[in-house]
């Protein structure tokens, strides 16, 4: 080979190098640099595996957190602890291109140190939602997180409009967990039931998932709650709850293990989610909140 069919030869290769190469800001506003499109990752918050995995690139996916368990094939991967403190030693064994990782995670840096590409994403929000699938677009390679988000969008909408006239009325308490923490009006959660139409009784002053006093539910004494099965046991047996109008009419939502997952993951699915609490309210709500 002449010099300079080695010189185009090289010059061509350095352009697809440059081509396939990704750069994106993580929520650091730390520039992560990959080469390529990632083959290897490792995921460390459910949203992210679910994330994942619905832009297609599941097959990618080489060891995960011990709480994602969605989509089904991610139950077969290497589990390297929880989320905000993994097993490090598991994950540079398995020689990911990127870990993805939520921000309280307190292993970043040690990662780091280690030599691993980390990207931090922590989705919060609706809008972190969809922010994060862009991310995650330009990451994997994949063009399908517009396609994806208005999925999302609209099965959010179709929730809502499966409501029958008068549920805006019905003020609602979402329990987290039976410490008891709440989803108030500024988490996700809340922002999925504003757009059903109906009144959160945790404001967004309290932060996103506050822990509350047992009094806060008695004193707003709610028309209707939702909670999952997991933190459902005893919830009428608490002081002054038998006098929630919420308990005393039986207007409670217990929702399963896995239906639990859907609702308290800010992720794909969030239309699923949208989907579980408005057949909730149609059970639950119809025909006596806010009367």
């Amino acid at each position: 080979m002449s010099s300079f069919n080695r010189l185009l030869a090289g010059l061509l290769a350095l352009c697809a190098f440059t081509a396939h190469a990704v750069v994106v800001t993580d929520e650091r506003g730390v520039r992560v640099d990959l080469p390529r499109p990632p083959q290897r990752i490792v995921t460390l918050l459910p949203s992210l595996t679910e994330s994942v995995c619905t832009l297609g690139a599941c097959d990618r996916l080489v060891g995960v957190d011990r709480y994602s368990n969605w989509p089904e094939a991610v139950r077969a991967l290497p589990q390297v602890g929880g989320g905000i403190d993994p097993n490090v030693e598991a994950i540079v064994a398995l020689k990911p291109d990127v870990v993805l990782i939520a921000a309280s995670s307190r292993v970043t840096q040690r990662l780091e140190t280690l030599g691993l590409k980390v990207l931090v994403l922590e989705p919060r929000s609706h809008a972190d939602v969809r922010r994060v699938l862009n991310v995650l677009d330009q990451v994997l390679g994949s063009t399908d997180a517009q396609r994806v988000w208005q999925a999302i969008d609209a099965s959010v909408s179709a929730a809502t409009q499966s409501l029958p006239p008068g549920i805006s009325r019905a003020r609602v308490y979402f329990e987290v967990n039976n410490a008891p923490y709440a989803a108030s009006e500024s988490s996700f959660i809340g922002e999925t039931l504003a757009r059903l139409g109906v009144k959160n009784i945790v404001p967004a002053s309290l932060g996103p998932f506050p822990k509350l006093n047992p009094e806060y539910v008695v004193r707003a004494d709610p028309d209707l709650i939702m909670v999952g099965a997991r933190s459902a046991q005893g919830l009428e047996r608490r002081p002054g709850w038998g006098g929630i109008r919420a308990v005393r009419e039986g207007r409670i939502c217990r929702f399963t293990a896995d239906e639990s997952d859907v609702l308290v993951r800010p992720s794909p699915r969030m239309g699923e989610a949208a989907a579980l609490m408005a057949r909730c309210l149609r059970e639950k709500a119809t025909g006596g909140a806010g009367g």
